[in-house]
């Protein structure tokens, strides 16, 4: 796997909360049960995982 750099997992982790932010926002818009909003947890519960990853990468490069 390609190591990243510590700039380029930063602007990832910028970008990501970007996206979960704007999910969230849009979340109270979407009726419960639906296919959109099935979706629309799964990616922010998928986007929070790559949040958690990337911040514990941070960690080590910074160890």
């Amino acid at each position: 796997m390609k190591a990243f750099t510590k700039e380029e997992l930063e602007e990832a982790l910028r970008a990501i909360e970007s996206t979960i932010s704007k999910c969230e926002k849009v979340q109270p818009k979407i009726k419960p049960g639906t296919s959109q909003c099935t979706l629309l947890m799964r990616r922010i519960k998928a986007l929070n995982i790559a949040s958690v990853l990337i911040r514990r990468e941070l960690g080590e490069q910074l160890q």
